[in-house]
């Protein structure tokens, strides 16, 4: 299984870019909206994985009040399967707590779906398929 990405909680997408984007020597994505997650994001390459930086739309969103509680930083880890619903299924029955049962739109029109953290040591986990 390979990482996809590693989401990045930002209080200000704009500012996030302009300090990452020199670093990696890389242009970010155009902005866009998530908005069943009531966020804005944009990702960045980072080798053979990438940035997504994740700015909330709502206060009372799970990234704005993650930013709210601890600051900006890792939100979460993205691995890329082959089908999130049967990742989820096999995770459900071998007792992990899901966020999501079935996959759910994602960013860069991708299937996505997520495990909280209690069964990753705290770690949020989200499972990406698609191109």
């Amino acid at each position: 299984m390979q990482v996809d990405h590693l989401g990045i909680a930002v209080p200000n997408l704009a500012e996030a870019l302009a300090q990452w984007e020199p670093t990696l020597r890389a242009q970010g994505s155009p902005p866009e909206e998530v908005a069943s997650q009531h966020v804005r994001v944009s990702f960045l390459s980072a080798g053979a994985t990438h940035l997504e930086f994740l700015e909330p739309t709502d206060p009372d969103s799970p990234v704005g009040r993650f930013l709210a509680e601890r600051g900006g930083g890792i939100h979460h880890i993205a691995f890329h399967v082959t089908s999130v619903n049967a990742m989820l299924a096999s995770l459900e029955s071998r007792g992990f707590r899901l966020i999501d049962r079935v996959a759910r739109a994602g960013a860069r029109g991708r299937r996505v779906g997520f495990v909280h953290p209690k069964s990753y040591g705290g770690v949020l986990v989200e499972f990406v398929e698609g191109p």
